[in-house]
């Protein structure tokens, strides 16, 4: 198959499947006379396992670990369940930062109960006063959580992690 129907089979975009095979985490393929890769099965799966781990925040080199140890069946999965205590650990260590961060949303919220005209927004003044006091972003209790936002149901802008 050509990389546009294992991008639609996978639900993969086309240029992060060229991504993973310059970062060696998916591995070239055959090409034709005219140039164009041609994908087996093989890549299908190893590709949905990419997938899959990504949905599951895992990095480039936790799923290149994975992915040394999915290619050698006989070795010992010890290393892979430390990655996996890893991995959870970091889980649990973003939720708290994200636990933080909604207590200081729902703070800033509770400031202004009615609506008003914006110059008297105390959400407003209390961002504002902070960004002074902080001018480089630094809140002492929680900062920016990475991997908290997919986009928006609003006219927010996507943050792309």
């Amino acid at each position: 198959m050509k990389i546009g129907v294992l991008s639609t089979t996978t639900g993969v975009p086309i240029e992060t499947i060229r991504y993973y095979e310059r970062a060696g985490i998916l591995p070239e393929t055959n090409r034709t006379e005219g140039n164009y890769r041609i994908y087996s099965d093989c890549h299908v799966e190893r590709l949905s396992f990419i997938r899959h781990c990504r949905n599951l925040d895992m990095t480039l080199d936790e799923i290149r670990v994975l992915l040394q140890f999915k290619d050698a069946p006989a070795e010992n999965c010890a290393e892979v369940n430390a990655l996996l205590d890893e991995h959870i650990d970091h889980v649990a260590t973003r939720i708290h930062g994200l636990r933080q961060l909604e207590k200081q949303l729902k703070g800033l919220r509770a400031l202004c109960q009615q609506t008003q005209d914006t110059a008297h927004c105390a959400i407003l003044t209390e961002l504002t006063t902070a960004a002074r006091l902080h001018p480089r972003g630094q809140q002492g209790s929680a900062g920016h959580v990475q991997g908290a936002h997919t986009g928006g149901t609003r006219n927010h802008a996507k943050v792309d992690r």
